[in-house]
């Protein structure tokens, strides 16, 4: 009997199975893909909870950066409410000090009218006084005229003292 070559080629096909097989490769295989597809699944697990810490974490930082905008906005909102206040404050206080300078400027100007008055009052007495002594001189003379002439002059400045 004459074998051909695809006859022997099948039979060591046959073989190199049957050696394969009892060599346990195909469970070797299997076991190692089997951890391997184990390896993958913990990574993939891994990432998905890795995945959904991130996201956690984000949201966190974008409420906190909320949180820092608002808590920015109030700052700067109680800033704007401070400035406005000292700037009122500091008009009040100038309007103040403008209107306590205008009333001692007005109450010193009262006062010069006030002396004034009293200087030409003093001096009217003074020019009344030395006109009445004049005229009286020159119409009554003697002891007579100097008694009448002392009487007026203390009534004149009676009257206008």
């Amino acid at each position: 009997m004459t074998f051909d070559a695809p006859f022997w080629a099948l039979v060591a096909l046959i073989l190199f199975f049957a050696l394969i097989v009892y060599m346990k490769v195909p469970r070797t295989i299997n076991s190692s893909l089997d951890a391997r597809a184990e390896g993958i699944r913990k990574e993939l697990d891994e990432a998905k909870r890795l995945r959904i810490e991130a996201e956690a974490l984000l949201a966190e930082y974008k409420k906190k950066a909320a949180s820092a905008e608002a808590d920015a906005r109030e700052i700067v909102e109680q800033a704007k409410r401070e400035a406005d206040a000292l700037a009122a404050e500091a008009r009040q206080r100038t309007e103040d000090y403008v209107a306590g300078r205008t009333k001692l400027a007005a109450d010193k100007i009262a006062q010069a009218e006030h002396q004034a008055v009293q200087e030409v009052r003093a001096l009217s007495a003074d020019v009344a006084i030395a006109a009445a002594s004049q005229i009286l001189a020159a119409r009554v003379k003697g002891a007579e005229g100097e008694a009448l002439l002392a009487k007026a002059i203390g009534d004149v400045k009676a009257k206008l003292h």
